[in-house]
């Protein structure tokens, strides 16, 4: 039990690691020698977790999916009405902090590979087109009067609309400051709340 133990804690600090590194220094910088550094430990030890730096970045990508999702499950179920649920939703997924400019410069870095390696990019539409899902049901749910093709095309354009936020918010937090964010997201809202029901 101990060395199952001991496995659960060197797999949560190397994960810590990955994530730290490739927000402090994309793509770039995330080597198995920087991510051993932050954890104090090896490049054996990163290797015997992680094959190589293609693992790393699934790992950061994979923790950044369970992480929004579940504020996003949480923003959803919190909400009084369909409309404020998807705006909790939008909300939670922009940059409006440091932790989530964090996530969102750990997402840039693992869109940066998944351009040149066709199994990221596998990963990193799987992912995306689960929220743009998410985003259509809180639209259809906002608006039962549109039609589904009306829903998809405002969903699509939502995240496309909070995930550039999120980047400009990544490299730029003062003009995207988190005000400013809410005020653009409740800005791209508009056409959902125009006579809604």
């Amino acid at each position: 039990m101990a060395r199952r133990r001991d496995l659960t804690g060197q797999r949560e600090r190397l994960s810590a690691a990955t994530w730290s590194v490739l927000a402090d220094h994309g793509l770039a910088g995330l080597t198995l020698r920087a991510v051993a550094e932050r954890a104090g430990c090896t490049t054996g030890m990163v290797l015997h977790t992680f094959a190589d730096k293609r693992a790393l970045l699934v790992h950061a990508r994979e923790l950044l999916h369970q992480r929004t999702g579940e504020r996003a499950d949480a923003a959803a179920s919190a909400a009084a009405d369909p409309l404020s649920a998807l705006r909790a939703v939008l909300l939670q997924a922009a940059s409006t902090t440091e932790e989530k400019r964090e996530e969102a410069r750990v997402w840039i870095g693992f869109l940066a590979a998944a351009l040149a390696d066709p199994a990221l990019a596998e990963l990193h539409q799987r992912y995306n087109r689960s929220f743009v899902d998410r985003i259509r049901r809180l639209v259809a749910a906002a608006r039962p009067d549109w039609d589904p093709a009306a829903c998809t095309t405002t969903a699509t354009t939502l995240v496309a609309f909070v995930e550039g936020l999120n980047t400009l918010a990544a490299v730029d937090p003062d003009t995207y400051r988190d005000e400013a964010q809410r005020t653009a997201v409740d800005a791209a809202l508009a056409p959902v709340r125009l006579n809604a029901s």
